[in-house]
């Protein structure tokens, strides 16, 4: 099991760029799949990006504005916001996983175990 910790979340305009991060502990950040969702309200959590086997994933919303990258050294992984837009708007929270798996169950909650609690990130039009 590993802890996650985000941070970086705040109220930013369209347009505007923030980049979060999730510090884990433990001794083998580096063999875990990490992962960022996130949930606005009423609605259900979604996929953002994944880095997983020193490859990275995106959901087509964000592909192209959002970029997820990993420090092994400072088990850190963090999530570049470019470009915000107010549909952006959500709690993000970063997931890790160590088992492997298909590159698809990458894309569900429900494939990890180890969550964050989330930082809110906030886009005003």
């Amino acid at each position: 099991q590993v802890q996650l910790v985000e941070s970086g979340g705040g109220l930013v305009q369209a347009g505007g760029s923030l980049r979060l991060s999730c510090a884990a502990s433990g001794r083998t950040f580096s063999t875990y799949t990490m992962a960022w969702f996130r949930q606005a309200p009423g609605k259900e959590r979604e996929f953002v990006a994944v880095f997983s086997g020193g490859n990275s994933y995106y959901a087509d919303s964000v592909k192209g504005r959002f970029t997820v990258s990993r420090d092994d050294g400072k088990n850190t992984v963090y999530l570049q916001m470019n470009s915000l837009k107010p549909e952006d708007t959500a709690v993000y929270y970063c997931a890790a996983d160590r088992a492997r798996r298909a590159v698809p169950e990458y894309f569900r909650p429900g494939t990890y175990g180890d969550w964050g609690q989330g930082t809110q990130v906030t886009v005003s039009s």
